[in-house]
């Protein structure tokens, strides 16, 4: 089937969604239907799936990296196309695969006037794409759950093994997750995917609905599955809402951040956050407390 431009192959979608947001999704799928002025519901409704889904604060992420224009591209859990719009600006093609059927009309919908955006629903194991085929692809908040999808006794890196065999050589894999030491668990947030207090730092419960990783279990992680070149960068406050990107490079300062929000659940202050900060700051420590990670893992030679 098509919306507007945009194919939407249901060949390998089961017929059940795997995940949602409940009855907002409804709601988001009807105002991109109705080509509503998205930054104006933004505007008015300060639920957290509507700033998630639909900010272009979400495009922060990716706007900076170099894409040439010229490459093919895979998105595997698209969601509701916060970053497709970006990806399909910058890419000759983007195929961008999504679990689920509601979050890829919105996604195609909000994208339908793109010639060179292809849908895909289903699970990305299930798709039998062609070896060594994409530029780059995208994983944003979706390795945290690759048990769910990935039937197999490693399923982090086999996971990520296919990924890498979809990738041509020198292509890009583009992981954005969040850092089970992260600052703002310290601080008191609940865990992201669980919704427990310090469930990551104590290195989650038999049975967790996701996983993240420390930067050293990460890197671990890529090289296992052939990744020897790989940066890091830190999303701050973190990859779901990021206002700045800071790499090894170019760290942050001394007041360079505040205590962390949390949008869509309770917090509690375990201390001044932003105190803490700067002294983490101060001791060469941040990349380690960062919230989020982005990394970019270059099959081949050096990254770009």
């Amino acid at each position: 089937m098509k919306i507007g431009n945009v194919e939407l192959n249901l060949d390998y979608y089961k017929g059940k969604d795997e995940y949602s947001d409940g009855e907002i999704e409804d709601e988001i799928l009807n105002y991109v239907e109705s080509d509503a002025d998205l930054l104006d519901i933004i505007r008015k409704d300060n639920r957290w799936p509507i700033l998630y889904h639909l900010s272009p604060i979400r495009r922060n992420l990716l706007e900076w990296i170099d894409f040439d224009g010229n490459e093919i591209g895979l998105e595997v859990g698209a969601g509701c196309g916060a970053l497709t719009g970006l990806l399909c600006e910058h890419s000759l093609r983007v195929d961008a695969i999504e679990l689920s059927y509601k979050r890829a009309s919105i996604l195609a919908n909000r994208n339908k006037d793109k010639k060179n955006l292809k849908v895909m629903v289903g699970n990305f194991n299930d798709f039998p794409l062609e070896e060594e085929t994409y530029d780059y692809i995208t994983l944003i908040g979706v390795l945290e759950y690759a048990a769910h999808y990935t039937a197999t006794a490693n399923p982090f890196h086999d996971f990520l093994q296919n990924l890498y065999g979809k990738l041509k050589k020198n292509g890009r894999l583009i992981i954005a997750i969040e850092n089970k030491f992260g600052l703002k668990y310290w601080a008191g947030a609940r865990e992201d995917h669980t919704g427990e207090f310090f469930e990551g730092l104590e290195n989650y419960k038999p049975g967790a609905k996701a996983k993240t990783f420390s930067k050293k279990e990460l890197s671990q992680l890529v090289e296992g599955c052939g990744f020897e070149n790989y940066d890091f960068y830190y999303p701050y406050p973190d990859y779901k809402m990021p206002k700045q990107i800071f790499s090894d490079a170019c760290l942050p300062g001394i007041g360079s951040g505040t205590r962390t929000p949390n949008y869509d659940m309770d917090k509690i202050n375990v201390f001044n956050e932003t105190k803490v900060l700067n002294n983490i700051i101060e001791n060469d420590m941040f990349p380690f407390f960062s919230n989020s990670f982005l990394v970019i893992c270059q099959k081949g030679a050096d990254p770009k």
